[in-house]
C-alpha cells in the first residue's frame, strides 16, 4: 500500500531592500505622496494631503543666522499644515530640529498680521540609528498647559522624535508599531513582507527592493556608509585616547595620595613598568 502525503509549498516572503538609515534611501521612499500623507495620518491623527514632497527644503532669504535645510518638507494648504519629515542622527538632533521647526514658525509669522503663524507645523524626527535615551517617542508640545498638566487648546505646533529601535510593544501606541517595525526591518536589508498590513508600508518595501537601487543612488549609499566608518573610527581613537588620559590620571592621582608602584598597578590594571613611565613623564 501507497501513502500519499501533502507537501505544503512554503512561500519565501523575505524581500531584499536598501535601508533606511540612508539618507538617499529615505528620502527616495517617503518622498513619494502616497507614503508621506500615510506616514503623517498614522502619527498626527490629522487630515493630510499633498501631492508634492519637497526634499533638501530651504527658506530663501534664511531665516535667522543659520540656514535651515528640511530633509521633506510637504505643505497642505486644504488643511493649513505644514510638515517637515527628518532623519539623520546628530550629537544635537534634539536642539537642531528644534531650531528648524522654530525657523518654520518664523517664516510663517512673517507672513501673517499678527503672531499667529496661518498654518499649523509639525517636525517628525525619525532616528533610524537610535538615541542615547532609549526612548520609543519623544514629543514637544508647544500648547500651554495648566498646573495640572491639562493643555489649553491654543496652540498646535509640535515636534515629534522617533526611534523604532526602541519599539515597546506594550507602551507604544498601537498605530506606530507598524511604522516602526517596517523601518527597523529594513536595516538589516530584508524584510518579511507577510507581517505588514498597511499599503504604504508596501509601498515603501517596493519603492527600496534592492534591483530598485539606481546605480547613482547605490554611489551616494557608498558615500554615506564611508562617511558613517570615519566617524566610528574616530570615536574608537577618541575613546582610546580618553581611557589612556583617564588611567594617567588615576596613576598619578594614587601616586600623590602615598601608594606604592606595585598597588597602583594592581588598581589600575596594568604593569608596573607602565606605571613607571608615567611617573617619569611627569617628574
Amino acid at each position: 500500500m501507497i501513502k500519499l502525503c501533502n507537501f505544503k509549498k512554503e512561500t519565501n516572503t523575505m524581500k531584499q531592500v536598501a535601508p533606511l538609515r540612508y539618507d538617499v534611501i529615505f528620502k527616495k521612499a517617503f518622498s513619494v505622496p502616497e507614503v508621506f500623507n500615510a506616514f503623517v495620518r498614522d502619527f498626527l491623527n490629522i487630515e493630510f494631503e499633498v501631492d508634492t514632497v519637497e526634499t533638501d527644503k530651504t527658506y530663501t532669504p534664511a531665516i535667522g543666522n543659520v540656514a535651515a535645510k528640511f530633509d521633506l518638507y510637504a505643505q497642505d494648504k486644504k488643511n493649513r499644515v505644514i510638515v517637515d519629515m527628518q532623519h539623520v542622527r546628530y550629537p544635537d538632533h534634539y536642539h537642531r530640529f528644534l531650531h528648524y521647526h522654530c525657523a518654520a514658525l518664523l517664516e510663517q509669522t512673517v507672513k501673517s498680521r499678527d503672531y499667529r503663524p496661518k498654518l499649523k507645523i509639525f517636525t517628525l524626527v525619525i532616528l533610524t540609528s537610535g538615541d542615547k535615551h532609549k526612548k520609543d517617542i519623544c514629543v514637544i508640545d508647544f500648547d500651554p498647559k495648566d498646573l495640572q498638566g491639562n493643555p489649553i487648546g491654543e496652540i498646535d505646533h509640535k515636534i515629534i522624535y522617533i526611534c523604532p529601535k526602541y519599539l515597546n510593544k506594550e507602551l507604544t501606541p498601537s498605530k506606530y508599531h507598524q511604522w516602526m517595525e517596517a523601518i527597523e526591518d529594513t536595516l538589516d536589508e530584508e524584510v518579511e513582507e507577510s507581517k505588514y498590513t498597511l499599503p504604504a508600508i508596501q509601498r515603501v518595501f517596493k519603492i527600496i527592493e534592492k534591483d530598485q537601487v539606481t546605480p547613482e543612488e547605490r554611489a551616494i549609499m557608498f558615500d554615506e556608509y564611508g562617511e558613517e566608518e570615519i566617524k566610528k573610527e574616530g570615536f574608537k581613537e577618541g575613546l582610546k585616547e580618553g581611557i589612556t588620559q583617564n588611567i594617567h590620571d588615576t596613576v598619578l592621582r594614587m601616586y600623590k595620595k602615598g601608594l606604592d608602584i606595585k598597588m597602583i598597578a594592581e588598581i589600575a590594571g596594568i604593569a608596573k613598568k607602565q606605571v613607571n613611565e608615567i611617573l617619569i613623564k611627569n617628574k
